[in-house]
């Protein structure tokens, strides 16, 4: 027996952490509130992020360092 965390998003449970269970297997799913009441509700936007400015414009130039590998240079 395995316990996970998940949120509900209206269609499907979304784990918070990979969950080790095979493809379509079976499974019996026990809904309880969480003892973490920041996990529960509408609160799961906490566990998404932004990027900062800063960190976006350098993740953009370094792209623009991969448009100018020729192919046949590997």
């Amino acid at each position: 027996m395995e316990t996970i965390q998940a949120y509900y998003n209206g269609s499907v449970f979304v784990p918070l952490a990979p969950v080790k269970v095979k493809l379509n297997q079976p499974v019996l799913v026990t809904i309880l509130e969480t003892v973490n009441s920041k996990v529960g509700g509408n609160s799961f936007a906490q566990f998404f992020g932004a990027l900062s400015t800063e960190n976006y414009t350098e993740i953009i130039e370094a792209l623009k360092d991969t448009e100018k590998v020729d192919a046949n240079e590997w």
